[in-house]
């Protein structure tokens, strides 16, 4: 994997690890994926396209980076899926033991188990909020309880599971599988309150677990397991500032993005909505450009001045 020395090509004075607040660490792992392969390029083409995202939110008015944005050397175990849980743990534990904002993007969704993990050691009375078209809740799959099919099984058991956008499963799931806070596609289509729903069946302490499965395969074809009649983007941005706004998201992660040659959307959507969760997240710690600002960034403009351009590791 070739991975950029900084996020999104932005200065060394944003991405240091000492000042950032923020760590992001990038999982390429396709280990387990039983039908289409892919994931594990994710990663790169997510900085691909955050490289030239523009990153200054019109919503808020900010500009989230300068919070500071640690790009984490990428987790390369693939000797095992046990092995590479492992890594994650540690990994997304000792960032987090920093005081950092630990955010992981991946790869195969079996990369949240170790993330998850990590969080509920260092969070008490953690919610995690699963945002996927599949249940995940398989104890074991193909020999291994570390398999993407057993995403969340874990977190079933040790934490507070909210799942959300559920339209693929097995029968067997449904001996695990709380139904009281499940949050089936079909029903949510016709329930206008379920957000709200959602969000009271929350603790104090959320962690968010982003499988893109979870859109619309019509604003997001590249995924390994594309499901008919997904969540769809400001529908999916409403939710996910209510969450921000009335819980304390403690990290997340986003998984399953796997890129074609063909259709850079879905690399383009990866990168807008991890920035838009960041947003979210730091919204309040953030002022308002002021318009001197704006004068400075037309200049640095004129001058030919660019992201794009972006030094990168191999």
């Amino acid at each position: 994997m070739i991975t950029p020395k900084t996020y999104a090509g932005i200065e060394k004075e944003y991405s240091s690890a000492e000042k950032s607040k923020i760590t992001l660490i990038p999982v390429p792992y396709d280990g387990t994926t039983t039908w289409m392969k892919g994931s594990d390029k994710g990663p790169e083409a997510f900085f691909h396209a955050s490289a030239n995202m523009e990153l200054y939110d019109i919503e808020t008015d900010t500009e989230v980076y300068k919070q500071g944005i640690f790009l984490h050397e990428p987790i390369l175990e693939n000797s095992s899926p046990e092995k590479m849980v492992d890594a994650v743990h540690r990994a997304a534990k000792e960032e987090i033991k920093k005081n950092k904002f630990v955010t992981l993007f991946g790869g195969e969704h079996s990369i949240s188990i170790g993330a998850i993990r990590a969080f509920n050691e260092c969070f008490d009375n953690l919610t995690v909020l699963q945002i996927d078209a599949h249940a995940d809740l398989r104890q074991s799959y193909n020999g291994s309880a570390c398999n993407h099919a057993c995403a969340v099984y874990e977190a079933s058991q040790n934490t507070n599971l909210v799942q959300v956008g559920i339209r693929s499963m097995d029968s067997s799931e449904r001996r695990v599988m709380d139904k009281e806070k499940v949050f089936f596609a079909h029903e949510m289509i016709a329930d206008e309150f379920w957000m709200d729903k959602a969000i009271d069946l929350m603790t104090d302490n959320v962690y968010i677990t982003f499988d893109f499965d979870v859109l619309d395969p019509s604003i997001f074809p590249s995924t390994g397991t594309p499901e008919p009649g997904g969540m769809l983007w400001y529908e999916t941005l409403d939710f996910l500032k209510a969450v921000f706004e009335e819980k304390n998201v403690v990290g997340f992660d986003l998984m399953e993005l796997c890129p074609n040659d063909i259709d850079k959307s879905s690399d383009f959507l990866a990168a807008k909505l991890y920035y838009k969760m960041l947003t979210y997240k730091f919204k309040d710690e953030m002022t308002e450009i002021p318009e001197d600002d704006f004068d400075a960034a037309a200049q640095e403009e004129q001058q030919g001045t660019s992201r794009s351009n972006m030094e990168y590791n191999d």
